[in-house]
Order: C-alpha cells, then sequence, then structure tokens
C-alpha cells in the first residue's frame, strides 16, 4: 500500500475521490485535525526555548527505558 499526500486545487477533484473510496479503490483519511501537532505548536508557541530533536529522543528514550525495566520485572 503507497500513502500519498495530495492538496486538492479544484474542488471536482474531491468529488472524483470521494467517487473511487465508494468503490472501495482508495480509503481516505483526514489529516486536517492532526492534534498532536496542533498540542505542540500551542506549547511551543508558549515556552521560552523550544527542545531541539535530539533532547525529545533522549527524553523519549528515559522513559521507554525505565518503561522496559519495569515490564521484565
Amino acid at each position: 500500500m503507497d500513502t500519498m499526500r495530495i492538496d486538492i486545487l479544484n474542488p471536482k477533484a474531491t468529488r472524483l475521490l470521494k467517487d473511487l473510496a465508494a468503490l472501495n479503490l482508495i480509503a481516505i483519511q483526514d489529516t486536517s485535525k492532526n492534534g498532536f501537532a496542533d498540542i505542540l505548536k500551542k506549547l511551543r508557541s508558549k515556552s521560552k526555548s523550544v527542545p531541539t530533536i535530539e533532547e525529545i529522543t533522549n527524553e523519549v528514550e528515559i522513559v521507554r527505558f525505565k518503561r522496559y525495566a519495569k515490564s521484565e520485572k
């Protein structure tokens, strides 16, 4: 299965895509309501310093390590 992001320039294309979905040829997912991205933007706008991707990755790894250590006991 291939996934693509498509910008619709003509409203008629929306109708065509919905017809294809009705024929079970494609599946349409609404990504306009990306809750995580909205929350992240809101948090970053209120923060004085934005964490880098490395800082975020390190924090995630720490949490995963702790969670994994608990599951082994």
